[in-house]
């Protein structure tokens, strides 16, 4: 169906499907939408409101799938001024030739698990860390830091530091729910055997420190908002990457 934008633009929309993740439905749309150059690199999205009729969901999932847009750096909002296009692809590389589909699968079910569950982690152990749990992430970091200047791939080192979130929440069930998937939590676990693009590899592991510097600031500085938000981009980027492997082979 057709639908015009705020700038006049007659823009197609495909039914949004009522099976997973609405926001992601309208997300991967709007991407397409970037990508394709239907709306411009510099040029605003439609409004909220006009989102909303576009792609006959509530503003609830509209902001959801806004925030996964800027989880990826393709947009920027800002307040009076709206929701601008930064830039019309994703800043993830992909690091590995082939992944088995089996183990996409897999990988893309535990992030969806992942989601849900660490964003509220990472806000609980905002306020509820103590001056260990802190020492001890930031010993996680330095020993990351460590595996990557050994040309290692860390899974070791990031397990560490995503269970030491957990355990600053104080609940031992956040503990139990990651401790139950072991190594296999971390989406470079299941593809060990595959072979890697060592440059994009350097590249996705250098984000990966990036991003857990962001989740520690927000955890260290009592911010539960700004820790969850950094968690679910970094968590997003992840699923992001991987569902681009999936529809790769879909087409293949």
């Amino acid at each position: 169906m057709g639908n015009t934008g705020s700038s006049g633009s007659t823009f197609k929309v495909e039914p949004v499907k009522r099976t997973g993740s609405l926001a992601t439905h309208v997300a991967s749309q709007l991407e397409q939408m970037i990508a394709q150059g239907q709306i411009a690199i510099g040029d605003k999205l439609p409004t909220e409101s006009r989102l909303c009729d576009m792609f006959e969901v509530s503003r609830t999932v509209v902001r959801e799938a806004i925030t996964q847009l800027k989880s990826l750096g393709l947009v920027e909002t800002r307040r009076g001024v709206g929701t601008t296009v930064m830039r019309n692809q994703p800043a993830e590389t992909l690091y590995a030739y082939t992944i088995n589909p089996t183990a996409v699968e897999d990988i893309l079910n535990i992030l969806e698990l992942r989601l849900s569950v660490e964003t509220k982690a990472a806000e609980f152990a905002a306020v509820r860390r103590n001056e260990q749990d802190i020492e001890r992430l930031e010993q996680c970091l330095d020993r990351f830091d460590q595996a990557l200047e050994k040309g290692e791939l860390a899974r070791d080192e990031d397990l560490a530091f995503h269970l030491g979130i957990a355990s600053a929440t104080k609940n031992p069930f956040f503990r139990q729910f990651y401790e139950q998937f072991n190594k296999n939590i971390i989406p470079r676990a299941k593809i060990v055997n595959t072979s890697l693009d060592h440059p994009a590899t350097e590249q996705y592991l250098d984000r990966v420190r990036q991003e857990h510097r962001e989740i520690l600031d927000a955890i260290k500085s009592g911010q539960p908002e700004a820790a969850s938000k950094a968690m679910h981009k970094h968590l997003y980027r992840a699923y992001h990457l991987y569902e681009k492997y999936r529809t790769s082979n879909e087409f293949d």
